[in-house]
């Protein structure tokens, strides 16, 4: 898997984001980037594992159904993207005193090594979490080619 520089900037941009959805205080901007601030309203936490045979996605995903999940492989970059829904309004008298959660859509993105068999990924979900299973391959040695260069 690819690492990624932590950028401290970035995650204040993003966390201050969240607020302003939250709050209703979004920035001025056209409708395309208002748009794009609220494709993905929260990002569930994950954590890669490596063995000697995979590499292991584990995405946490509580009060996510199967059915609201979807995991893509396109050119190299593996894509999950789902959503939580919030409880539906019930007729009893409900009244919430806090609400931390997250709900809306998520969507998550890695770029997979070269050593990974894109037609033989397996994932399970269970228990609010998902796993992805990515089998490893045979890392392609280089080899050397002798040239004659001729005078």
């Amino acid at each position: 898997m690819n690492l990624t520089t932590w950028n401290p900037l970035r995650e204040m941009e993003e966390m201050l984001e969240r607020y302003n959805r939250r709050t209703g205080l979004l920035p001025r901007t056209t409708n395309n980037e208002r748009e794009s601030l609220m494709a993905s309203d929260w990002s569930p936490a994950v954590d890669i594992e490596e063995s000697s045979k995979e590499f292991l996605i584990k995405v946490e995903l509580p009060e996510v159904k199967k059915d609201d999940v979807k995991v893509t492989i396109n050119e190299g970059v593996l894509s999950i993207e789902g959503e939580r829904k919030i409880e539906k309004e019930s007729k009893e008298d409900k009244k919430y005193h806090r609400v931390e959660r997250f709900y809306g859509r998520f969507a998550r993105s890695f770029s997979l090594p070269d050593n990974v068999k894109h037609d033989d990924i397996k994932a399970e979900f269970k228990d609010g979490m998902l796993k992805v299973h990515l089998e490893k391959t045979e890392k392609v040695k280089p080899k050397s080619i002798d040239v004659e260069i001729a005078a």
